[in-house]
């Protein structure tokens, strides 16, 4: 079948007509009005030829006149895959000659430059998308435009979007001229431009029954010819949006917020079905170290707290900022003003204050925890290394479990926390230690210096695993040629073949093996079983040739450094204020003792992970004999209990993993979130000294790059325009270009000043680092920190200052700054960059 009529199209005919067609034809169906015409199917592009006496025919009988011909491949208008502007459509087509020749230029438009590269980006095979192309009646349009049933600036659900400018909308979805803009919301948008609000009220009527119908939210394009009738011309998923959190199960009325913790961890993928159920426990047991109790929910794969109640509670809402400042860092805490000055999150009497009380035994055993701690340091620390070790042995099963019966009841069983106190109270001691003194010596010394005295922090665990892989390193020379060579994954298969010479490399798996990129996620493969990553970071260490930037030398240079600081704070502070001097030398000398065992609680929490995981795949590998699962590795993305079941578990694991693989190509993950998807940093207006800005937002291709050129003037002399892709990029909290000479700003989280080439890394597994690169990175966790050996700097888009990237750069003396929006994608590989990191700024240097 090569031409098929419109009106007999249908969503099952997809592979037939591709998505625009069959979009069209599911309009058809339901009754709404959608211009008459035909589909040339996929089956004729697939024989290469037009069938141009079919097409002349069904023009013919559509009255012949002006058309629309329009692209419609299969890989178009997906959930999570537009391909808006991708293909190519020509209008007001006359004639049979013309219209053949349309049809060939929408075939020819599949393999575009720009197409390719987008079905490359989505993960798409070229191979498998054939093209249909859609002819319509074209509507002689007085204006059009495009509906957004959710506000895609912002995500709110609770608002549509409206642009539209008068003629054809290509004006709208080729950004070519101005367009009048509208938000529906609960307040009537102000009567003007072309769009009358008898007209705005038909669009949001159809908007909701488009989405109720589809079941998510709709990118609508539509237009009113001259009679007033208004004609669907498209409606498709709006494949931008972050998920909308789950209906609240919180209790009482209005809006509830939520914030993000993965970025905790220095995560921005989203999590296995499987490492989800570990972490909500996780994360539950830190909010009440903090004090604060909070429902943990999975939005988009990603860990989601439930803070509202805390926002409303009269006592609570006064320390939630500054309870956030260690783990979740200043994005977090700007979009948590937000909140707490929103009145819809106002005190309110009778809220839950969410805080965690701790019992008199558990007070007790904290105060002589950390007073014996800090009395006895070196005790205190040989207490730790015992309780890792009670914790590594503790992880493995008693019995090894022989059945899927065997290794379900091991799973299910509680874990020991064999030892936490000898590990939590040392570490809490360090972290005391290390903050107090900034209070004491106010007046006296600034941050930065206090910060001084930090670096080069000895006991700290993922240095040690830092510094172990450099000797390893150093120690390979021989083997040189052959591990710089020879591709990492090439190398890991050999090695695991046995097929590698030995040059240390079991001794550090042995040792480090249970660690890896993203290492909370019981999903994630450890280094033992994938040491890829680990050759990586070998040939980076192996590009190392100057002895003064050696690892281990740069690292005692910082620690060399941060004595010499402690010495000459805490004479000053002796000198000016003799008793706080004392005190804050004294916190300052076991924060050098004590603060560097922070990761330590991390470190040994992820022995139990790497048994878990152990029988997680094996009881995977029962579950696929059984013909359950297609491979072992599928287990981690169903739950214990699906999996503790009869049931075939295939087709749920297929649509969980393509979820998971959408997820994981997107770039920018909301900190907080509302109820209605609202992202709280899109709210959030820009940073004093930013007038000179150049603001707006980047523009995906297509159909969104309308709404930026809208010109409209702003205050300052910024050139302002209305967002056109949504994701905190949009909403301002550090807006990029800001200030003087073009700097990047964000927040300064090590001190000193680099100059030297960018190096964008998206996957720590794959990197290439020469010595003196400045490592920019969305986000980085202990397993990135190998590549901070050979890196002259750090710039990260999230984190907080005391957060795993940020705390081992300080301790390298390695200038740091975070929270710059965007920088993985304003700066280029290869591109000379300055990174200060007491000012807090990144610029682009000419």
């Amino acid at each position: 079948m090569s031409v098929i009529a419109l009106s007999e199209v249908h969503a099952g005919l997809h592979a037939l007509v591709g998505g625009k067609a069959a979009g069209l034809g599911e309009l058809i169906r339901h009754g709404e009005r959608v211009p008459p015409g035909f589909c040339v199917t996929t089956e004729a592009h697939r024989l290469g030829v037009v069938p141009a006496a079919e097409i002349v025919a069904a023009y013919d009988k559509l009255g012949a006149g002006p058309v629309a011909v329009r692209s419609s491949a299969t890989a178009e208008d997906l959930p999570d895959a537009s391909f808006a502007g991708q293909h190519d459509t020509v209008l007001r087509v006359t004639g049979a000659d013309d219209l053949l020749a349309a049809v060939a230029t929408c075939w020819a438009s599949l393999h575009s430059a720009r197409a390719v590269a987008y079905r490359e980006a989505h993960g798409i095979s070229s191979d498998a998308v054939l093209m249909g192309v859609v002819v319509q009646r074209m509507v002689d349009a007085e204006v059009s435009g495009v509906l957004f049933t959710a506000n895609p600036l912002t995500g709110s659900r609770a608002e549509m979007m409206v642009d539209a400018a008068p003629g054809l909308g290509t004006a709208v979805v080729d950004g070519a001229t101005e367009v009048d803009h509208y938000v529906l919301g609960e307040t009537p948008p102000v009567a003007a431009g072309c769009v009358p609000p008898e007209l705005l009220a038909r669009l949001r009527t159809v908007g909701e029954r488009l989405q109720d119908r589809a079941g998510g939210p709709q990118d609508v394009e539509w237009a009113v010819d001259g009679s007033g009738t208004l004609w669907l011309l498209q409606s498709r998923p709006i494949t931008t949006l972050f998920p909308a959190p789950p209906p609240a199960a919180g209790p009482g009325p209005g809006p509830r917020v939520y914030v993000e913790f993965g970025h905790v961890q220095g995560m921005l993928q989203p999590v296995t079905p499987m490492g989800l159920s570990t972490l909500k426990a996780q994360i539950a047991g830190m909010l009440a170290a903090l004090g604060i109790r909070a429902e943990i929910v999975d939005i988009g794969g990603r860990l989601y707290g439930d803070l509202t109640e805390q926002a409303r509670h009269p006592a609570a809402r006064k320390r939630l900022i500054k309870a956030m400042a260690v783990d979740f860092g200043p994005r977090a805490q700007a979009a948590m003003a937000h909140v707490l000055a929103d009145p819809r999150f106002a005190p309110r009497k009778g809220a839950a204050p969410g805080a965690a009380v701790p019992s008199l035994g558990t007070a007790v055993r904290a105060v002589t925890g950390i007073v014996r701690s800090l009395a006895r340091p070196e005790a205190a620390r040989a207490r730790v290394g015992r309780a890792v070790d009670r914790m590594r042995l503790a992880a493995a099963p008693p019995v090894d479990p022989r059945t899927a019966a065997d290794r379900m009841r091991f799973l299910r069983a509680p874990g020991t926390a064999a030892g936490a106190d000898d590990i939590t109270w040392p570490i809490v001691a360090g972290m005391l230690a290390a903050a107090l003194p900034q209070q004491l010596l106010k007046g006296i010394a600034t941050a930065d210096e206090i910060h001084a005295v930090l670096a080069g922090m000895p006991h700290n665990v993922t240095i040690e695993m830092d510094l172990a892989l450099w000797r390893l390193a150093s120690g390979a020379g021989e083997h040189r040629d052959l591990l710089l060579g020879t591709p990492p994954n090439e190398l890991a298969a050999r090695y695991r073949a046995g097929a590698l010479p030995e040059f240390g490399l079991a001794a550090f798996l042995d040792a480090y093996g249970h660690r890896g990129v993203a290492e909370v996620d019981l999903g994630v493969p450890r280094w033992a079983e994938d040491p890829a990553p680990v050759f990586a970071m070998i040939a980076n260490y192996l590009r190392v040739t100057d002895p003064e930037q050696a690892p281990d030398r740069r690292f005692a240079r910082a620690a060399a450094t941060a004595e010499a600081a402690l010495a000459d704070l805490t004479a000053r502070a002796r000198r000016r204020r003799p008793v706080r001097g004392r005190l804050a030398g004294f916190l300052l000398r076991r924060a050098r003792s004590l603060a560097g065992l922070r990761e330590t609680g991390k470190f040994a929490g992820l022995y139990p992970l790497q048994e878990m995981r152990r029988q997680l795949l094996l009881l995977g590998a029962d579950l696929t004999a059984a013909g359950r699962l297609d491979e072992p590795g599928d287990i981690m993305f169903v739950t214990l209990d699906e999996a503790d079941t009869d049931a075939d578990l295939r087709d749920i694991v297929a649509a969980r993993r393509l979820v998971h693989r959408r997820e994981s190509r997107r770039r920018t993950v909301p900190v907080a979130l509302l109820s209605d998807g609202t992202d709280v940093e899109a709210l959030l207006t820009a940073p004093p000294g930013a007038d000179d800005a150049l603001r707006g937002v980047g523009a995906s291709p297509g159909r969104v790059t309308g709404p930026l050129h809208t010109g409209l003037a702003g205050a300052g002399g910024a050139l302002r325009g209305v967002g056109a892709s949504p994701g905190r990029v949009a909403g301002p909290l550090l807006t990029g270009l800001a200030g003087a000479g073009g700097a990047l700003r964000g927040v300064g989280a090590s001190p000193g000043r680099v100059t030297g080439p960018a190096r964008v890394v998206r996957d720590p597994g794959t990197a290439y680092l020469e010595p003196g690169d400045i490592l920019v990175a969305a986000t980085t966790d202990p397993g990135w920190t190998p590549l901070f050996l050979t890196a002259a700097a750090l710039v990260t888009e999230t984190g907080a200052i005391m957060a795993h990237g940020p705390t081992v750069a300080r301790e390298y003396g390695l200038p740091a700054v975070i929270c710059v929006p965007g920088a993985t994608d304003k700066i280029t590989t290869g591109q000379l960059i300055t990174v200060d990191g007491a000012a807090g700024t990144v610029t682009l240097e000419p």
